[in-house]
């Protein structure tokens, strides 16, 4: 479980009490849809005829671009989970991160399942003697990806939450 029993109020949109705006909701979106689309191969490498991981990712930034309805968006990141739960390894874990991807639209707190995911697909993918730095080296790219008007943002709630997501975030 990636989400907090308490919700983070930046993490909520205005609209629902919190204090996160449309703008930087969609900034964590496709900021999820990046770390996932990182990962996607490792999914598609294994399950070339499955496109629900891909749709999902293409989802949360259809959402983002007011293409699809929030209920669509999530739905896609459901049906990615599903893609996911008869794999193992980086497979199942890239798909994971597309249905986070995707769920961002209805939690945005979902982001950080996004990029843990991911970081747990690269690692997997990697060599036993090389996958903590595999993961290291994933953590940075998609930090070096945050936009700036979220990016303080993302950094407190990857050390906030970093226990709830396997304690990939550590420096």
């Amino acid at each position: 479980m990636i989400l907090s029993p308490v919700a983070d109020p930046r993490l909520v949109t205005i609209r629902r009490g919190g204090t996160l705006t449309d703008d930087h909701h969609h900034r964590l979106a496709l900021w999820a849809a990046a770390c996932a689309e990182h990962v996607l191969p490792l999914f598609e490498a294994e399950n070339p005829d499955d496109p629900r991981p891909g749709t999902a990712v293409e989802h949360a930034r259809a959402w983002v671009l007011g293409d699809v309805r929030m209920m669509a968006a999530r739905a896609a990141g459901g049906h990615a989970m599903g893609a996911a739960r008869p794999m193992r390894g980086a497979a199942r874990f890239a798909a994971y991160a597309a249905g986070q991807a995707a769920c961002v639209a209805h939690v945005a707190a979902h982001d950080l399942g996004a990029a843990a995911y991911a970081i747990k697909a690269a690692r997997a993918a990697a060599p036993a003697a090389q996958a903590d730095e595999a993961a290291r080296r994933e953590c940075r790219w998609q930090r070096d990806q945050l936009p700036a008007e979220v990016r303080e943002l993302v950094l407190d709630d990857e050390h906030r939450r970093n226990h709830l997501c396997w304690g990939l975030f550590e420096d």
